[in-house]
């Protein structure tokens, strides 16, 4: 008996560009609201170069999560594996404005070398936008004078240190201490951490940074930051992220286990670096989860340029790794 082939819904490109635009909307307004000057924005107050820096800032970043999507979406075609077109997600008001863009591949993926062409395709083809992006808003941004802030281990940030001070304010309630005066704060100063790409391009585009002086960074160079970071996020070898994909594709289902070791890492992190890691472990771990579905041809074996290709991720992964992403200092 034949069977009768499933019916695939037409595209509703409306959809994709409504969600678009509604996503340079709200990344527009977050530049405003977190990035411009550091400080909250009246509506009223919003320059003409204000505006542009916003819009650069926007359109730099959904050029870059963009073009990771449709490097999906482009190799999964080229495959002949159905997929949708990517759908960029909006956040109003929280973060940067969107968490991103994702794609729907409706069919089961043929073989480990098409596996990792799919999954490779997106992060490299982000890098290959974000990178002269970042390079060129660093060489159009300023050197100031800003002391560089120290870091110290365990993080300001992390469990550990927010346990010791949750300890201590206990046992100052139980004793009846008196209370530790609490120092004026007069702003909060958005810290973006440096992967060795990041150290890399400022000094391709500015020199080395002597000490005592810091970048004061074009918007662009904010957007193409966030990028680096979605791609070390995606990148790590956990369950379905880009990153599982290419760990499955080298070592089957084994592949769980180097989910796990990262879920270690990012334990680690999170108790001893920053609480912020804390976040990423539970979308891996609960949301992502360790698997990963089989291939409709496990038996082809992987090609040497694929295990190139997977090699190449790695350093990638490398290169955009950093211990502290973000945090707020406060003076």
């Amino acid at each position: 008996m034949d069977t009768v082939p499933v019916a695939r819904p037409a595209p509703r490109y409306w959809v994709h560009l409504l969600l678009l635009l509604l996503t340079v909307v709200t990344t527009f307004t977050s530049y405003l609201l977190y990035f411009h000057f550091q400080r909250p924005y009246t509506p009223g107050e919003v320059s003409a170069d204000a505006a542009l820096r916003a819009l650069a800032f926007s359109l730099s970043l959904l050029a870059i999560l963009g073009t990771h999507e449709m490097g999906h979406y482009l190799l999964a075609r080229l495959h002949r594996v159905d997929t949708s077109l990517p759908y960029f997600i909006p956040l109003p008001v929280l973060g940067v404005g969107t968490l991103g863009a994702v794609i729907r591949i409706r069919d089961r993926i043929p073989h480990r070398n098409a596996l990792v062409d799919i999954g490779a395709a997106g992060p490299l083809a982000g890098l290959v936008v974000a990178l002269p992006i970042l390079f060129w808003g660093l060489a159009h941004s300023t050197v100031v004078d800003a002391p560089r802030l120290p870091t110290v281990f365990p993080g300001e940030d992390s469990l550990w240190v927010y346990g010791k001070d949750l300890f201590a304010w206990v046992m100052a309630k139980v004793t009846n201490a008196p209370p530790v005066p609490e120092e004026a704060i007069s702003s909060v100063q958005t810290v973006f951490g440096d992967s060795l790409l990041m150290q890399g391009l400022t000094w391709l585009a500015l020199g080395p940074i002597p000490e005592g002086k810091d970048v004061l960074v074009h918007p662009v160079v904010i957007a193409g930051w966030f990028g680096l970071l979605v791609t070390l996020l995606n990148l790590m070898p956990v369950g379905q992220l880009d990153g599982g994909h290419l760990a499955y594709a080298m070592w089957g289902r084994r592949a769980h286990w180097v989910g796990r070791g990262v879920a270690l890492v990012l334990l680690f992190l999170t108790v001893f670096v920053t609480a912020s890691w804390g976040l990423w472990l539970l979308v891996t771990s609960k949301l992502v989860g360790f698997g990963h579905p089989e291939v409709v041809e496990p038996q082809e074996p992987l090609s040497p340029s694929r295990k190139l290709i997977c090699a190449l991720c790695l350093l990638a992964l490398i290169g955009c790794a950093m211990p502290i992403p973000l945090r707020q200092v406060l003076s």
